[in-house]
């Protein structure tokens, strides 16, 4: 059966996915097996977007369709006792960038790996990352970006960071265009290539 999601997943059958989610669910799945098959299927349609065969709009009709899985399974975990939190992480893409598939797909992924998650959207300036940092405690914060005019901004953010005396904070940056190289320039702890990086990531700091 969790073949059968992970295939409606990639084929961006929508109204096929939620149902097979639901089935699962009603018929005494494990909360995490079915979640693993939804990252399953996310990495299948990643390499299929790295190397050409799927494209943005796939990307964005997954994120969707991964929103409604989300919607119910979530409620289940927390009725269950399954959502033991790792640890707060402030997500946000960069002032400048509206750019938001991938950051919304990293967001799932750390809430599913166990993350509390603060989504601050798109455009954010740097003041409002310290704000939520300050507001929630979080010790992780993940910049996004798709422009190569998002790497000044996320410079930035990380100087304000450490400015308003948030060094223990750890930083990950993330998007396009994002490499070793852009990763010291802007000053962030790490860069992660996709959304499993980034998971692998918060659970090393965590």
């Amino acid at each position: 059966m969790s073949k059968e999601l992970i295939d409606a997943i990639i084929e961006m059958r929508e109204e096929d996915a939620v149902a097979i989610t639901q089935k699962l669910l009603d018929d005494g799945a494990d909360s995490l097996a079915v979640l693993d098959a939804c990252r399953e299927a996310m990495g299948i349609i990643g390499k299929r977007f790295e190397t050409g065969e799927s494209f943005i709009p796939e990307l964005i009709l997954a994120g969707e369709i991964l929103g409604q899985i989300s919607a119910i399974i979530k409620p289940r975990m927390q009725q269950a006792g399954e959502s033991k939190k790792l640890g707060k992480i402030v997500l946000g893409t960069v002032q400048g960038d509206i750019h938001d598939i991938a950051k919304d797909i990293v967001g799932f992924m750390l809430d599913i790996n166990g993350f509390e998650v603060t989504d601050l959207g798109v455009d954010v300036p740097p003041a409002r990352f310290v704000e939520a940092v300050k507001q929630t405690g979080a010790k992780i914060v993940g910049l996004s970006g798709f422009l190569t005019l998002a790497f000044d901004p996320m410079k930035y953010t990380v100087q304000a960071l450490r400015d308003a005396g948030l060094s223990d904070v750890k930083v990950m940056i993330g998007g396009g265009q994002i490499d070793e190289q852009i990763r010291q320039y802007t000053g962030a702890d790490a860069y992660g290539k996709d959304a499993m990086a980034a998971v692998a990531l918060a659970k090393s700091w965590s």
